[in-house]
């Protein structure tokens, strides 16, 4: 589908479950070490991400890991299993802190950092340390480790030339999906202005291959592959100004992803709401950041920092989320 295939697998296929494998109260809140809420908040994300739990519980890959130093997917491993599996009330992140640097040279020990920012370096860490060893691998194989299994998806560019309405059409592999909510009160109002076909301007026009000419286009965008685990950021620095975005934003317990898929028929193609990240303060530039996560016993907790504490589903849905995790 104008996607180049990979020749070889970074390595073979994981049978990946969706579906917590034991069923168990939560585990352990995260010391805050000053400034490290934003580490914690990522870590109890992933840590009660099904998927990604079942698989960093089984040992698959330290049992192989032939890393040598830091590796990021046997420092999730070991904390998983820690937080999980630990009679502590609350427990320290201390390998992930004293590797800060590996997993992001951004990152400095005791500075207030950006929880998105933190996410994106942690799977591009975990996804870095599965290829270890595989460096001989086409670029496109390279996309197909456990991380881009769980989280990974396609998007769809397609631009129209305005003049002749000739197609060209692009894939791009993702992560995670960044939305605009300057002008949206809702996350499915901000999903439908992302798919809405958009005028590119005279600084983007493109050279139509079959005009043979600059030309004005509009430009489509849509989820074409649609990942297990569906990771959302709701952008709250308005990029004009800088300023914090504080609006609520609606969203869901139950979304479906169909509408904004490139095949746009067929069966609801439905995630279920497992965890978000909420940043309190005034500014993106300091406040603090705490989640809500869905333990594998079905229930939500509010989890800042050391603190985990019982809360409802209605409590999860009034928040002012910055991230948003959705499971399939």
């Amino acid at each position: 589908e104008g996607m180049a295939l990979p020749q070889r697998l970074a390595s073979p296929p994981e049978k990946i479950c969706m579906d917590w494998q034991q069923r168990q109260r939560p585990g352990a809140g995260l010391f805050n070490l000053g400034n490290t809420c934003y580490v914690n908040v990522i870590l109890q994300c992933l840590t009660y991400t099904p998927p990604l739990a079942n698989y960093l519980l089984s040992s698959k890959h330290s049992q192989s890991c032939q890393q040598q130093g830091f590796c990021m997917m046997c420092t999730m491993e070991e904390h998983v299993r820690k937080v999980l599996c630990s009679s502590a009330s609350a427990i320290l992140p201390g390998a992930v802190l004293r590797d800060l640097k590996f997993i992001g040279e951004e990152f400095e020990y005791g500075r207030q950092e950006n929880a998105y920012e933190f996410l994106r370096c942690t799977l591009s860490a975990m996804h870095r340390a599965c290829l270890s060893g595989s460096s001989d691998l086409d670029v496109s194989s390279q996309k197909i480790t456990i991380v881009h299994q769980i989280f990974g998806g396609f998007m769809k560019y397609t631009v129209t030339c305005l003049s002749c309405q000739a197609v060209v059409a692009f894939y791009k592999a993702f992560l995670d999906v960044s939305l605009d909510i300057r002008a949206a009160s809702s996350l499915t109002t901000a999903l439908e202005n992302c798919v809405t076909p958009k005028q590119l301007d005279q600084k983007e026009c493109f050279r139509c291959s079959k005009c043979k000419e600059k030309a004005a286009a509009s430009k489509k965008t849509t989820v074409h592959r649609a990942p297990r685990v569906l990771t959302l950021c709701l952008e709250r620095a308005d990029q004009w100004t800088g300023t914090k975005i504080s609006k609520f934003v609606e969203y869901p317990e139950y979304l479906d992803l169909r509408p904004y898929m490139s095949d746009t028929s067929g069966e609801p193609l439905l995630f279920s709401l497992y965890a978000i990240v909420v940043h309190s303060g005034d500014t993106c530039l300091e406040g603090h950041f705490l989640c809500y996560i869905k333990a594998s016993n079905g229930l939500w907790y509010k989890v800042d920092d050391e603190s985990v504490d019982n809360c409802d589903i209605h409590t999860v849905l009034g928040q002012q989320a910055y991230l948003l995790f959705y499971a399939r």
